[in-house]
């Protein structure tokens, strides 16, 4: 950790929505001020799976997750911290008082929900209290919502599952993202002259609604391309396996980009997946869904 001090927000932050963006805003504000480093304190595995033995699925991997934070809001430093038993089980002023002796921070950010500790029973009361008997700045975050409705990652994991794409992002205040290496499929994209990048949604990451969707695909190189994505099993191609891809046809663009990272964005949910009777039916349907995405974009 360096040195300086930092002015830390506190939560799990999956999806990095409207409510969380808030805690950021006030993060870095807090941070100009002060002459503090702004950073996140966050965990590797959500809470609740642990908790409640359930896993949670998780609307962004990790890393997807770190760089919403850093490209979106400026915030220098995402820290991910284990969440295991003894994390489970700390007492909640212990928590509070690690934040200062180990992470150096001198005030910390976090929302009106935010509870901590062993069975829960840190609260923002409870932590605003402690802050100020250890001499640290803290702020609680009110309630964020749209449209009357409360912003929340659990409301925006039902919007994704439902294919509500555009509702989705309205939420969590930018595109939804799925960042991954692109892995080798089986090249029918490029027989009938629409070529792939076929990629997978980390285990533990929702996969939303199956379909076709208007994307941005960002290149290693820094490009920019609007992609037709199939989010599902390509059962014109492959009736042997229930595996999801990210299947994109990367719209006027030429090159080889097996191995290398690339970000896709999601921005409309254009149809549902189908199987088709012919290559030919589907290179008919794929070009039909370029034009759509053309025309999303406009």
């Amino acid at each position: 950790m360096n040195s300086k001090s930092y002015c830390l927000a506190l939560g799990f932050f999956d999806g990095v929505h409207i409510g969380h963006g808030a805690l950021m805003r006030r993060t870095v504000e807090v941070s100009q001020q002060k002459g503090l480093i702004p950073g996140v304190i966050t965990f590797d595995t959500h809470p609740l799976s642990m908790v409640t033995g359930k896993a949670v699925p998780l609307i962004n991997s990790p890393a997807d997750r770190a760089g919403l934070i850093r490209r979106l809001y400026g915030i220098e430093d995402v820290i991910f911290l284990r969440f295991d038993n003894r994390t489970m089980h700390m007492p909640w002023d212990e928590f509070i008082v690690n934040l200062k002796n180990e992470f150096c921070a001198a005030h910390v950010v976090a929302g009106h929900e935010f509870h901590f500790g062993d069975r829960g029973i840190g609260d923002p009361q409870k932590l605003l209290a402690k802050c100020a008997e250890l001499d640290m700045g803290c702020d609680i975050i009110s309630p964020v919502t749209l449209d009357g409705v409360l912003s929340s990652s659990t409301h925006i994991r039902q919007l994704l599952e439902r294919g509500d794409i555009e509702r989705a992002n309205a939420f969590l205040g930018h595109p939804h993202v799925l960042t991954d290496y692109v892995r080798t499929g089986y090249r029918l994209g490029r027989t009938i002259g629409a070529p792939t990048i076929n990629m997978r949604f980390e285990s533990g990451v929702l996969i939303p609604r199956k379909g076709v969707y208007a994307t941005r695909v960002y290149l290693p190189d820094g490009q920019e391309r609007m992609g037709v994505t199939n989010v599902g099993v390509r059962p014109t191609v492959d009736t042997s396996t229930s595996a999801v891809t990210a299947e994109t046809f990367i719209l006027d663009y030429e090159g080889n980009l097996y191995g290398q990272t690339v970000r896709i964005e999601f921005y409309r949910h254009l149809r549902d997946e189908r199987k088709f009777d012919s290559e030919e039916e589907l290179k008919a349907q794929i070009a039909k869904d370029a034009e759509a995405v053309r025309g999303y974009f406009g």
